[in-house]
């Protein structure tokens, strides 16, 4: 989702929790340019603190424990003892105080308020302002957790935005189905995608391919909302938009290996940010690298 912050979500977008000196940030989507949401894995030490609103919806996930939280929301105090794969939930624009007992390892994961605004719209009935979104503390949602998981993966192996926005549209749609109080809507049939829909969004693709491309583009050239475009072209093709777009661009890389450009210059144009970008995905997908296949051409 291209949300205007050129780049990327970081640190320096979060409530501050992670800039204390005491906590041992392990990894970070710091340097990834992720636009949607940002991640982080770390050790926290003990500390008690109070902070005071952020734009954006955070998710913290417990990866050990049980370990003792107090909380201070709108005047509230509570404590409780979480155990692995515990929720502590913060809507946005909430003041709100903590205090942790003993040492515990989280994933923190900050989701852009446009991308949570863009999915109230396609999910409910309710204008944003009537949407009351939940804070948690101790709960479990075996998919928050493993997608909190799988952004480690992401960070480890220097996934890129497109990647980044997939994962961060399933969050958002999680808070909003699960975690909110709002008038759903109910989503169309999945019975896949129109033969001049794809034709669409294949060539969209082929045309754009040096540029970045969000699901958002692909869902207008089908005149869908990104949620359902997405449901339906995994109907219709067996896999994700961005699993297609990645396709479509190694297929393409691996077109241009047989003339003579550098491979850098194959990367640029075949969208991926970089030569090591490339590199990690050709390599990914095909079990060698672009330089070794080229090789293996000659």
């Amino acid at each position: 989702m291209r949300i205007g912050t050129e780049s990327g979500l970081t640190a320096a977008d979060t409530h501050g929790i992670l800039l204390r000196p005491e906590h041992e940030v392990l990894q970070s989507s710091d340097s990834l340019e992720w636009q949607s949401f940002y991640a982080s894995h770390q050790r926290e030490a003990p500390y008690a603190d109070t902070f005071g609103g952020n734009d954006h919806h955070l998710i913290i996930v417990h990866l050990n424990g049980p370990v003792r939280i107090r909380r201070e929301l709108s005047g509230e105090r509570r404590e409780a003892r979480i155990g692995t794969g515990g929720l502590f939930i913060l809507p946005a624009q909430r003041d709100f105080g903590v205090a942790l007992m003993s040492p515990l390892e989280t994933v923190h994961l900050y989701v852009h308020r446009k991308l949570i605004a863009a999915t109230v719209r396609e999910l409910c009935d309710d204008a944003m302002d009537s949407v009351e979104f939940l804070p948690r503390m101790g709960e479990h949602d075996p998919l928050l957790e493993q997608l909190a998981r799988l952004a480690c993966t992401m960070i480890k192996e220097r996934q890129s935005d497109l990647f980044a926005d997939s994962v961060a549209r399933l969050i958002a749609a999680q808070l909003v189905r699960h975690h909110a109080l709002a008038k759903r809507v109910e989503l169309p049939r999945i019975t896949g995608l129109q033969p001049s829909q794809i034709a669409r969004v294949r060539a969209l693709v082929a045309e754009k391919m040096e540029a970045p491309i969000s699901v958002d583009d692909l869902a207008r050239a089908a005149n869908l909302s990104p949620i359902h475009f997405a449901r339906q072209f995994k109907r219709s093709t067996g896999r994700a938009p961005y699993q297609y777009i990645i396709e479509q661009r190694v297929e393409r890389a691996r077109d241009l290996l047989r003339g003579d450009l550098p491979i850098a210059e194959i990367a640029v144009r075949c969208g991926f940010t970089h030569q090591e970008h490339l590199t990690r995905i050709f390599g990914r997908t095909t079990g060698v690298t672009p330089a070794a296949y080229r090789r293996s051409l000659r």
